[in-house]
């Protein structure tokens, strides 16, 4: 079997498996004084050194989560209930339109329920989002909220996430910079991106599911979403410490992971496909991309076909957009860098990771050409 969906989730590594079977043999509860309580603590408090280290936190700016999607929600509502009891309460979410649904869900939601302002800020054709456009957002009056990922998880796109610091900042606004598929395949460095929130997910980079974090600059406001004296007090319930401890042991594999490995493997991929098929479109191939991430579509073979089809044929990849109910619908990404709707539907993702080779790389091209050759036949026909 050939997986290249690491974006969606990547194996775990064998360096996490073993932290987590060593917690396994820990009884006590890390709030707990004995000595059984201390040692859990000893882990969990090691895990958080070694996550910060990732993306250079402050230890202490860092919060455990049940996963990326619980650190959106977390910073989202944090944020905002943080700063209503304040002289300069947040008024407006600024959102890009390719964010990952974890945050257009909750920033739907969050807009329900209150009385804030809620925009879209579209990206060009080239997958980045339109600086220019936020920009007229944050001027208005009241204090913004502002939601821009690292790199986008379904094109790879990295985002000018620091250009869109500073003119958040300059308008007295917080940033929410969702890290989750960027980490662990580009550098993070949370202090010179200026980002106020950051989330984080370990299974992305060989961690294990369950387990993810929002570092939380000590300036920015927050109000804990679930009462309770642990992590600070800034997110109640007792710490997972078995999926802690993996994810530590993963983030600190990563340090040590050499980034151009998967670039050469996506060059290679990439090359190989215009040599097969000359009509085929990359998405976001000229704004710079996290090095492990292909999303591509070839005219006339669609997402949907192609996944069950290569699935058949032993290699793992995915449509590029969500799916529900085992159906994949449009990508909201694709739609908002514009690609028209028919070619949008063929998108596929390839997404490289810690254990992808070459032999990876062949496997999807001979599926690839099996899937297009029958396709093309019967339209023939």
């Amino acid at each position: 079997m050939t997986y290249l969906d690491h974006n969606a989730t990547s194996p775990l590594r064998p360096e996490a498996r073993v932290a987590m079977q060593n917690a396994f043999g820990l009884a006590g509860n890390p709030s707990a004084i004995h000595a059984s309580g201390r040692a859990a603590r000893a882990v969990v408090e090691n895990a958080r050194e070694q996550v910060a280290a990732l993306v250079n936190a402050n230890a202490n700016d860092i919060v455990f989560t049940s996963g990326g999607s619980e650190a959106n929600a977390l910073a989202l509502w944090g944020a905002v209930q943080g700063a209503a009891a304040s002289a300069a309460p947040i008024k407006r979410l600024v959102i890009s339109a390719i964010e990952h649904d974890s945050v257009l869900k909750v920033t739907e939601a969050i807009a329900e329920r209150s009385e804030l302002e809620c925009v879209l800020i579209p990206a060009n054709g080239d997958g980045v989002v339109e600086v220019g456009e936020l920009e007229k957002h944050l001027n208005s009056t009241g204090r913004a909220l502002v939601a821009v990922m690292a790199a986008n998880n379904e094109t790879g796109v990295v985002q000018p996430v620091a250009a869109v610091a500073s003119r958040v900042h300059s308008a007295n606004g917080f940033l929410l910079v969702d890290a989750v598929q960027a980490c662990g395949k580009m550098a993070i460095n949370f202090s010179a991106l200026g980002a106020d929130y950051m989330t984080l997910s370990a299974h992305k980079f060989g961690g294990p599911q369950g387990a993810g974090a929002l570092v939380v600059k000590a300036s920015a406001p927050f109000a804990a979403q679930i009462p309770g004296n642990q992590e600070k007090g800034r997110r109640g319930g007792t710490e997972n410490v078995i999926s802690i401890a993996g994810f530590g042991a993963a983030a600190e594999c990563v340090v040590q992971d050499e980034p151009s490995q998967t670039a050469c493997l996506r060059a290679r991929f990439e090359n190989a496909l215009r040599a097969r098929f000359p009509d085929v479109v990359i998405f976001g191939e000229a704004s710079p991309r996290i090095p492990n991430t292909s999303n591509f579509a070839v005219p006339g073979i669609p997402a949907e076909t192609a996944v069950i089809a290569l699935d058949l044929d032993g290699v793992m990849v995915s449509s590029g957009a969500a799916c529900s109910s085992g159906k994949v619908r449009q990508s909201h990404v694709l739609e908002a860098m514009g690609v028209p709707g028919a070619l949008a539907s063929c998108g596929l993702r390839v997404s490289f990771g810690w254990n992808s080779n070459a032999s990876d790389i062949d496997a999807a091209l001979a599926g690839l050409d099996r899937l297009v050759a029958r396709v093309r036949e019967r339209k023939a026909a």
